[in-house]
């Protein structure tokens, strides 16, 4: 792949990409270190004001001071632009800006931009990338505007308007933080337009925006040609039709099994009518999927509970998109393979398309490098800070799956254990994937030897 020399150093964007989430990380740091970050009276030091920023770029959520008390009206623009900048991510906003100073587009420009959404091709990459700028500021002002018919009553015009769009723009990134007091949407778990409009806010910026434009491809091409809604359906992309349905069963799943295991909690939903209940529960099976508001305390989940939260901010949500995880169709990815290694099929197939075999090695590369990388970094917390294993599991699925829910662990961290969540939720951000391959060699020249094949027992 083409390089770029910055200062006599070759620049790849397998490098690019995590390096521009590091200096992002960097600068917003420094920023909120500011004296003038804090609000009155609040000190902050370094490692919090780096846990602050890592948790913004990668859009995570998880906090170690209150985010509505401890910044100041600067900060919390800061906190904002950087959460902007981190769902986005920094390629796409810097070559954003280009488009807009219509500055020309190098070869390598496109290379960098086509790997930081993780396309295929270099076609049509400029449109796709004003698409998803513009998809992206239209549903973040919807939301914004939804927001301010229960918020503008409640804190007046000007801070019902910077609470409505901070939560919005928080939503659709999956960042998961608020300003709006110390137990996230607590206070809101019985307001269906706040829980409406978040859990719908989150699906849009999770669900990819390939998916989007796909569906609005079809749906254009259907009212002209007067298709029938089921051929609109039939007519999309496998991958569409692979994201929207095993996001379905994931919300759909979560919820009963979390109606099931939390039904008599009187800790979390336990004392809610049924209607409440359901709702709690959906809103649960949503934000968890890196998310990260709350409206019912995750330290009071059940352990049944705790063990289907860890499987969703695994899997999170889909490629293209602002969510993490390792992403449903690399998820579902695996799930095929094994069921077309059982029944001993030649080919995986999903919609009558065939999955490639590189597709699948991406695929086992990612689960088992996220995978171990959710396991070593859950040894090294409970190492560095005197907790249980469930809490330490959760905080670091979190973390890895950038979903920003805590069993309220995160503020009484020790800085060692601040510090490998800081690496979690970086990792988690461009994907431990992506790490391995800044040290890796490239093995073109080895992959040209033909070896014997050799004779192992696997099971």
């Amino acid at each position: 792949m083409k390089q770029q020399k910055v200062k006599g150093i070759k620049l790849s964007p397998v490098r690019a990409i995590p390096a521009s989430f590091f200096i992002t990380i960097a600068v917003g740091a420094l920023l909120l270190w500011l004296p003038f970050s804090s609000a009155p009276g609040c000190h902050t030091d370094f490692v919090t004001a780096l846990f602050t920023a890592t948790t913004s770029v990668c859009v995570t959520g998880l906090v170690v001071v209150d985010t509505y008390a401890n910044w100041s009206l600067f900060g919390h623009i800061v906190i904002l632009l950087l959460i902007q900048i981190g769902g986005l991510g920094m390629i796409t906003v810097a070559s954003g800006i280009m488009v807009l100073a219509h500055r020309k587009f190098s070869l390598t420009d496109r290379i960098l931009l086509r790997d930081a959404f993780n396309l295929n091709s270099n076609s049509k990459l400029l449109s796709f990338l004003l698409r998803v700028v513009k998809g992206t500021f239209l549903v973040e002002g919807i939301g914004a505007a939804l927001y301010a018919i229960v918020f503008i009553p409640e804190f007046g015009i000007i801070k019902g308007i910077w609470i409505s769009v901070f939560t919005s723009v928080s939503a659709f990134c999956n960042a998961g933080m608020d300003i709006i007091g110390p137990d996230s949407l607590t206070k809101y778990s019985d307001n269906p337009i706040v829980m409406t409009v978040t859990m719908l806010v989150i699906i849009f910026g999770g669900i990819g925006f390939v998916v989007w434009f796909d569906i609005l491809e079809r749906v254009k091409e259907g009212v002209k040609k007067h298709f029938t809604p089921i051929t609109i359906i039939k007519r999309l992309s496998e991958h569409s039709k692979l994201v929207i349905s095993f996001t379905l069963f994931l919300i759909i799943s979560g919820t009963i099994l979390f109606l099931l295991f939390e039904f008599g909690n009187s800790d979390t939903i336990g004392d809610m009518n049924f209607g409440g209940k359901i709702v709690n529960c959906l809103f649960e099976s949503v934000t968890l999927r890196t998310a990260g508001f709350a409206t019912i305390p995750q330290q009071n989940l059940t352990g049944a509970s705790c063990v289907i939260a860890y499987i969703l901010m695994f899997i999170g949500g889909s490629p293209i998109g602002t969510a993490g995880g390792v992403k449903t169709s690399t998820f579902f990815l695996m799930i095929l393979n094994a069921r077309s290694y059982l029944k001993k099929e030649n080919d995986k197939v999903i919609f009558n398309r065939r999955v490639s075999e590189e597709s699948l090695r991406k695929a086992s590369a990612v689960i088992f490098i996220s995978a171990g990388t959710v396991l070593f970094l859950t040894i090294l917390l409970v190492i560095a800070n005197p907790i249980l294993l469930e809490d330490a599991l959760f905080e670091i699925f979190s973390a890895c799956g950038t979903v920003g829910l805590s069993r309220g662990l995160t503020p009484s961290l020790t800085t060692v254990g601040r510090v490998i969540v800081i690496l979690a939720m970086y990792l988690g951000r461009i994907g431990p994937i992506s790490l391995v391959a800044l040290f890796t060699r490239n093995s073109s020249e080895s992959n040209n030897i033909q070896y014997s094949e050799g004779s192992f027992y696997v099971g």
